[in-house]
């Protein structure tokens, strides 16, 4: 196919990478809360330990994307952020204190904290920004295929082994290895724009704030204005078990949503080329209120599994879209630090969504958590529409 002509080997490569690693986590992730709460965490405690593990990666995103930005190496921090979420998946196994549970979830959100800006910024070398949505949409598409694989693998595990969880936590290695070993395959490329080699404290890729497009600077806020309100996914899935799924149900489900998501991710990413990246956004999380008003009363299971689909729907049209945004409003030699500042911020945000949806939860029912949810979005939606406008950074094209 014409359209495949631009996905490069390194685009390939990265995908598939993605792919066994997602296969790995999603392996677990459905089962997550389940897991969590055999184990004694109460809701509460759940969603500190999501919000704080992404608060850990989104603060590694930074710091990692700045420092990919001044060596002018990409590859070495895709390698050893995949290295750390591969082994980080039998350590839930080996104990079951909260504190390890705590460190062992760190390190792989730490891992991808680390691997993020650096693969992202490939990604958008290997674009144009008339192509950015494609690339970005078939990687995404790629990651979240090993999203629908890994429950089919829990959910078929399950059936045999019914509520015997410790063992998928090793059974998820293998893939993460896999991923591991598929990411030798990737080289660097010469950045003609690094000039000289510069000094990375930690905090450093804060300073980008103030130096970066006013552009990036206003979608910014209103990408994590949405993000304070967009908690966990797993609270989500604990409103399905709620409803009366079994948990066999719930890891159907979630594999339905990724299937839906993988499924619509490049040929949304091909539209979004065509009819501009924001308004893609605006219609994927127009999308992500309807979900959440609708979780708020929903109590049958084929409303849920609808909703479910449309969800899917937004993630295909968010996730990708709005990383190819941000790298189209950035200097190409910042790519990194663009997407790891933001996706700093961006998991500061979700810490504080993930904590206040369980404390809310907990105080006022799971209605309240998706209704406050969906209202804070259309605010989002008002903003977008009206205060934004679709740019790009002109010397993007420069190679």
């Amino acid at each position: 196919m014409k359209i495949l002509n631009y996905i490069s080997k390194t685009v390939w490569v990265l995908s598939l990478v993605s792919l066994f690693t997602d296969t790995a986590s999603e392996m677990l992730y459905p089962i997550m809360p389940i897991y969590l709460k055999s184990i004694g965490f109460s809701i509460v405690l759940i969603g500190i330990l999501e919000g704080f593990a992404e608060a850990l990666a989104g603060l590694s995103k930074g710091y990692f994307g700045k420092l990919s930005d001044n060596s002018g190496k990409r590859v070495p921090f895709v390698r050893l952020g995949y290295t750390l979420s591969a082994i980080s998946k039998p350590m839930m196994a080996v104990f079951i204190f909260p504190m390890w549970i705590f460190f062992a979830r760190s390190i792989d959100r730490f891992g991808k904290g680390i691997r993020t800006g650096a693969r992202d910024a490939i990604l958008s070398d290997e674009a144009t920004p008339e192509t950015k949505g494609k690339i970005f949409g078939f990687h995404r598409s790629m990651d979240t295929l090993g999203a629908v694989l890994g429950p089919v693998i829990a959910l078929i595990y399950l059936y045999f082994y019914p509520q015997q969880y410790k063992t998928l936590f090793y059974i998820a290695f293998i893939p993460g290895l896999l991923a591991v070993f598929a990411s030798f395959l990737l080289k660097d490329k010469t950045k003609k724009y690094l000039t000289e080699k510069k000094s990375t404290p930690f905090f450093s890729f804060l300073n980008y704030w103030k130096t970066s497009p006013a552009q990036y600077r206003k979608v910014v806020i209103g990408l994590l204005a949405f993000t304070l309100f967009n908690s966990s996914d797993i609270f989500l899935l604990l409103k399905a078990k709620q409803a009366g799924l079994n948990d066999t149900n719930v890891i159907g489900i979630y594999i339905f949503y990724n299937l839906v998501y993988a499924l619509c991710s490049f040929p949304i990413g091909i539209l979004a080329d065509k009819i501009g990246l924001k308004k893609m956004f605006l219609f994927g999380i127009s999308l992500f209120a309807i979900v959440y008003f609708g979780m708020a009363f929903s109590k049958n299971s084929y409303t849920i599994a609808l909703l479910f689909f449309i969800y899917g729907v937004y993630a295909a049209a968010t996730e990708g879209i709005s990383k190819a945004w941000i790298s189209n409003i950035s200097d190409k030699k910042d790519t990194a630090t663009a997407i790891g500042t933001y996706s700093g911020f961006q998991s500061i945000c979700t810490l504080i969504a993930s904590s206040l949806a369980g404390l809310i939860w907990y105080q006022f029912g799971a209605n309240a958590t998706f209704m406050i949810t969906g209202i804070m979005t259309v605010l989002v939606i008002i903003y977008f529409s009206f205060f934004i406008k679709d740019k790009i950074i002109k010397n993007d094209t420069q190679t």
